[in-house]
């Protein structure tokens, strides 16, 4: 698809104590790896964090004391299957957790070198709000101390820190929080459900969603030439995509049935033309890290550039079908690899890796009924 953006969509998890431990919650993210140094001499290297939106903070420090995380891949499994597909990117995972008293953010970062400077990690606008009753948990403190301050930090290449932001613990009838000022990590406002609301335990299978499938209009733009990823005028022209009201860009939502797993993406056309790809190697993994292959697009073309006509404005749903997800599945991981760039235009589009509460998408289902164009004259 295109314009990705490295982003994430919050994972869900069970109330879990471990070693006097509560997890509210964790998710992960992944943003493009920093440019990485070596030197020649002590064959260290080093990299500079990208630059935050911090940049009027002029303390700095080296952080020192910082744990690692021995079992971050065990607590965030699909990481590990994503650093085996792509290689040019930094996971940045969190945990949001009660523990010794306090709530504890637990934002971790595996080190891209040996050393990295201009880390930022939390100031006085970190904090978390009870979205009830409006109550706001003020930061305490962090470990290692690099409160309102950049750092720098060295390890080991490849070792995981686990930097942690301490606040008041959570009231017991909190159920939903945001989270503020932690950037670097995602959270500017970050929404988190800590405690569910309580679903029955008999899940059954959806109907098969029925949605308006796309029709080819042309089957080359203006050349009737084989296909040619780098010649636009022999791509085809694809229009009467399933409308849908205005959602954010992206929201999704899935069916499973015994025989597939369909997962509707809801774009916003900016273009009477834009141009659009999916690619077979699209794919989901379930908690235990396995994987759902594509199966074809509904109405689409797949692995290749199609042009879809509509009307600037439109909102329309593409439908992505999967093998079947069982029931027992309760978040999934979408992975997209980097497209592959084509000359029409310089066009090249970056990953995107998110973690998907499978609830929460089967409530988005409602969200992409077919809603028809209205115009206005």
């Amino acid at each position: 698809m295109k314009r990705f953006l490295m982003m994430s969509i919050l994972m869900l998890t069970a109330l879990a104590s471990q070693a006097q431990t509560k997890e509210y919650a964790k998710s992960s993210m992944f943003v493009s790896r920093p440019e990485i140094n070596l030197d020649k001499v002590t064959k260290k290297t080093t990299a500079v964090w990208h630059p935050s939106n911090m940049s009027w903070i002029k303390a700095t420090c080296e952080a020192k004391d910082v744990a690692i995380e021995r079992n971050y891949l065990k607590m965030f499994p699909e990481v590990a299957n994503m650093l085996q597909d792509v290689s040019s990117i930094i996971p940045l995972s969190w945990r949001l957790t009660e523990e010794g008293g306090e709530t504890v953010l637990h934002c971790y970062l595996r080190m891209p070198a040996d050393e990295v400077s201009n880390l930022f990690l939390a100031s006085e606008e970190t904090c978390l709000v009870d979205q009830e009753t409006g109550a706001q948990y003020r930061i305490r403190r962090t470990e290692p101390d690099t409160y309102n301050k950049h750092f720098t930090v060295k390890a080991k290449q490849g070792d995981v820190l686990d930097l942690k932001i301490f606040f008041a613990p959570l009231s017991e009838t909190t159920k939903d929080i945001r989270i503020y000022g932690v950037s670097n990590w995602g959270m500017m406002g970050l929404p988190v459900t800590i405690r569910q609301q309580v679903y029955m335990s008999v899940q059954y299978y959806d109907t098969i969603p029925q949605f308006h499938k796309p029709r080819l209009l042309k089957e080359h733009m203006y050349e009737n030439k084989p296909y040619d990823r780098q010649d636009w005028n022999t791509w085809k022209v694809m229009t009467d995509a399933h409308l849908i009201k205005p959602l954010q860009d992206e929201t999704m939502a899935l069916w499973r049935t015994p025989e597939a797993t369909y997962l509707a993406i809801g774009c916003e056309q900016n273009w009477t033309r834009e141009y659009w790809e999916f690619r077979k190697d699209i794919k989901l993994l379930d908690e235990t890290g396995h994987q759902y292959k594509l199966r074809e697009i509904q109405g689409l073309p797949m692995d290749e550039l199609f042009f879809m006509e509509g009307m600037a404005g439109d909102y329309v749903a593409y439908v992505l079908v999967f093998d079947p997800i069982p029931l027992s599945a309760s978040a999934i991981t979408y992975i997209e690899p980097a497209g592959e760039p084509f000359s029409a235009w310089g066009a090249n589009w970056s990953g995107k890796v998110l973690t998907l509460d499978i609830q929460r998408l089967h409530d988005n289902q409602r969200l992409f009924d077919y809603h028809p164009r209205v115009v206005v004259k």
